[in-house]
């Protein structure tokens, strides 16, 4: 699977990120201007010492990331979005994109990709959301137990 979070602002989220993408196997795709340096003490701390483990990659943009992957199948996560990360069935090299804490996907990759627009419910009465590091640990284990665990015991 690959993780995508686009302008990712809190270290500690990505150093969470990071080692579960470690511990899943997965591919970790930061674009974008970070709100943070990769050296940054607090990434590596939430990360442990699971980073020499991490595949990592960082792009300019979005687009740099699509264009390399051109034909992939990307989902993006939004509390926007109409259908629930569980109305799809997963396969082992799709995307799953998040946006940043406090923004959340830009509109323009939103209404881009409308068909592709996912959510996790969560209260509606309630001004705020899950932690982004939460969300993509719900949502890529739902990924992974659909396909059976790959890759993990």
């Amino acid at each position: 699977m690959h993780i995508v979070l686009v302008k990712p602002e809190i270290p500690q989220n990505t150093g969470n990120i990071a080692r579960t993408c470690v511990m899943t196997a997965s591919t970790l795709h930061l674009t974008g201007r970070l709100g943070f340096s990769l050296q940054d003490r607090y990434l590596r701390r939430a990360g442990l010492d699971y980073w020499p483990y991490l595949s990592l990659y960082h792009y300019s943009d979005f687009e740099s990331l699509y264009r390399f992957y051109r034909g992939g199948t990307f989902y993006f996560f939004s509390t926007r979005a109409k259908r629930l990360y569980t109305d799809v069935s997963y396969q082992k090299e799709d995307f799953l994109v998040f946006g940043s804490e406090t923004e959340g996907l830009p509109g323009t990759l939103l209404e881009k990709w409308e068909e592709s627009c996912l959510r996790v419910p969560m209260q509606k009465r309630i001004f705020r959301s899950l932690n982004l590091s939460n969300t993509v640990a719900l949502v890529l284990y739902e990924a992974l137990r659909q396909q059976g665990f790959p890759q993990m015991e």
